[in-house]
């Protein structure tokens, strides 16, 4: 369900807005979408990096396990 609100913005931004599309509404909706979205998956890659970086010794000594068992291409 859609829901009218007022939102204040800046003239050159509305002149924008003006130039690229002719809903206004549908832009602003849109650019909010993706807005949040983006957000959404910068604090789900600062949760991953958090994570990765607390067990950065045990993912680099089981990549390292991992090497010095892969088989040497000219050994094929």
């Amino acid at each position: 369900m859609k829901q009218k609100i007022s939102v204040t913005l800046d003239e050159d931004l509305l002149g924008e807005i003006d130039k690229v599309g002719r809903n206004r509404s549908a832009f602003i909706e849109k650019a909010t979408r993706e807005s949040l979205a983006r957000m959404a998956r910068m604090e789900r890659s600062k949760r991953e990096i958090a994570i990765m970086t607390e067990h950065a010794d045990e993912l680099a000594a089981m990549a390292e396990d991992t090497a010095r068992y892969a088989a040497d291409p000219f050994d094929l």
